[in-house]
């Protein structure tokens, strides 16, 4: 089963991003007015100090205002609400072969200028 956690009965990516536990943010939010240029973002991603991701939010198919503008015409928006993305290139799943997190492995990510977070990856255990 592992690798197929998010294909197995079809559908969209939420079965993997959506477990408890899982998208982890912080510490800080911050706010639009801190915010020189919301469509040039840089992003990055490391696993075991290796880059595996590294973008900006000028690449995203549907900039950010439009993004704010779809989403609220189905749910009401309020302060301190997240609207998920999608991610730069370089995704696990997307490698041949597929790569995928392993306990003990080290995630860092950031956004040039507004924070870095860091995780190391444990095996699940039913609670």
């Amino acid at each position: 089963m592992k690798g197929l956690f998010n294909l197995e009965m079809g559908g969209t990516w939420d079965k993997g991003k959506g477990c408890d536990s899982f998208a982890p943010l912080g510490p800080w939010l911050v706010t639009k007015d801190e915010i020189t240029d919301v469509n040039q973002l840089r992003l990055w991603l490391t696993v075991n100090d290796k880059k595996m991701q590294d973008g900006t939010t000028a690449n995203l198919i549907f900039n950010i205002p439009f993004l704010i503008s779809y989403v609220s015409r189905f749910m009401t928006l309020l302060p301190g609400d997240i609207i998920s993305t999608g991610t730069p290139a370089g995704v696990g799943l997307g490698f041949n072969p597929p790569v995928y997190l392993k306990p003990g492995d080290v995630v860092e990510l950031g956004i040039d200028g507004l924070g870095i977070s860091k995780q190391t990856c444990v095996e699940w255990r039913r609670g």
